[in-house]
């Protein structure tokens, strides 16, 4: 995984760099225990305050535009993204920029006209809301700053860094490369518990600080995957070849919808404060419109049409790893000048005129998803050939075509992971 790095030669620039990780992991019975079940949430603890509103709002806009970008560049592909990590990372980033630059993030950000002060606080109790609603998830929120010893930083950039996004702020002796490198992708691993040790593979000479954004979610299923029905199947790509998949199983009660167009399933984990939400497209529509056609008033208004019911589920286990430079995506969305070395203003991260040389090298994002009835890690395949027959009271949903997943906290709206899953992926 190298670093990319920009084709114009200019004193510094900085980097946007995403890590994150989504492992969704679930247990073995599959029957429900009462007993044991954390009590389902069904408010906020509170109410959400205007700022958190403008940030929830701002976050699902920005993650379903830049959802759209990357799934029209990446048409027939596989696509992971954490929308809600990159913006996170630049809205830390929007701290530093003033000018046309600032107002370019702003828009691209979908950010209309909240104040940096709402901006900053919403995203400092959002967090704090988000990792506390579940307790029998783990779920974590870690960003950090990494600078070049010596830089002209503007203290204040730092300070707010760490007081609204409780980033972690050190300078590194960039000129010893093996010692800094060690230094950041040790922090990234320890924060995705080891899913990813390494984001950066070097450090150019004109870049002078990282900007690290990290995401780790470990949850359970509420309805739980017995390993014994996990079975043997095909699955029909995007481009009509079949691979083998392990495919699970189960009968169970989940969130469950139809429209014309697709069946949706909602799989709840822990106290169902957090849901995972699988898009299916039936005959004559294909993922690719499916995931075209998806805005958080379309999302909205397909959850508000899920209900509990009994559904013969079927759903691939999957371990995947995704990647990808988001330069071009966030451009389409009106952010061009940030990465303009020589015309970019980031005179609120160093003051003038070290912070008119300044400007965004690249924002990249790293993201594993895991998923299965076990836990964390892939595990190998525990049981083979077991035939299920349906009842035909029962809806049927067999993922074993292309599929749209995505994670969310369903009482705040909040979109964690956006993905794409065209074919099965190979190691």
């Amino acid at each position: 995984m190298g670093m990319e790095t920009s084709t114009q030669r200019r004193p510094a620039c900085f980097v946007a760099a995403l890590a994150l990780l989504l492992a969704a992991c679930a247990t073995t019975p599959t029957e429900s225990h009462p007993g044991t079940q954390p009590t389902p949430i069904t408010a906020l603890p509170r109410a959400l305050t205007a700022s958190e509103v403008k940030v929830r709002d701002a976050s699902n806009a920005f993650a379903f535009a830049l959802w759209g970008r990357v799934v029209a560049a990446q048409r027939d592909l596989n696509v992971f993204l954490s929308p809600l990590s990159a913006s996170f990372a630049l809205g830390m980033t929007l701290n530093g920029a003033a000018g046309s630059t600032a107002d370019q993030m702003r828009t691209a950000l979908q950010y209309g006209g909240a104040t940096q002060a709402e901006i900053n606080g919403g995203y400092r109790s959002l967090v704090a809301l988000l990792t506390s609603l579940d307790p029998t998830v783990e779920m974590r929120i870690a960003n950090s700053v990494w600078y070049r010893q010596g830089f002209p930083f503007r203290q204040a950039f730092f300070d707010t860094t760490k007081k609204y996004f409780d980033a972690q702020v050190q300078g590194l002796d960039f000129g010893n490369v093996p010692a800094s490198l060690a230094t950041i992708n040790g922090w990234v691993s320890d924060k995705t518990n080891g899913k990813i040790p390494t984001v950066l593979d070097a450090i150019q000479a004109q870049q002078v600080m990282f900007l690290i954004n990290a995401i780790y979610f470990k949850g359970s299923w509420r309805a739980k995957f017995d390993p014994a029905q996990t079975a043997a199947a095909s699955f029909t790509t995007a481009g009509g070849a079949t691979q083998p998949v392990q495919l699970m199983h189960q009968l169970e009660t989940i969130g469950y919808a139809e429209g014309d167009t697709y069946q949706v399933a909602e799989l709840a984990y822990g106290n169902t404060a957090f849901v995972m939400t699988v898009l299916l497209p039936k005959a004559g529509t294909s993922v690719e419109a499916l995931a075209a056609a998806l805005t958080p008033a379309v999302l909205q208004a397909m959850a508000s049409t899920v209900q509990q019911r009994k559904v013969d589920f079927f759903f691939p286990k999957l371990t995947m790893r995704y990647e990808r430079k988001l330069n071009d995506d966030l451009k389409a969305l009106g952010m061009v000048q940030p990465f303009v070395a020589g015309g970019a203003d980031f005179t609120q991260m160093a003051p003038a005129p070290t912070g008119n040389e300044l400007f965004i090298d690249f924002v990249k994002q790293n993201t594993f998803v895991d998923i299965n009835e076990e836990g964390t890690e892939a595990a190998a395949a525990t049981s083979v050939g077991v035939g299920v027959t349906s009842m035909p009271s029962y809806p049927v949903m067999r993922v074993d075509h292309p599929y749209l997943v995505m994670l969310r906290e369903r009482l705040t709206g909040t979109v964690l992971f956006l993905g794409k899953v065209t074919r099965m992926p190979t190691a």
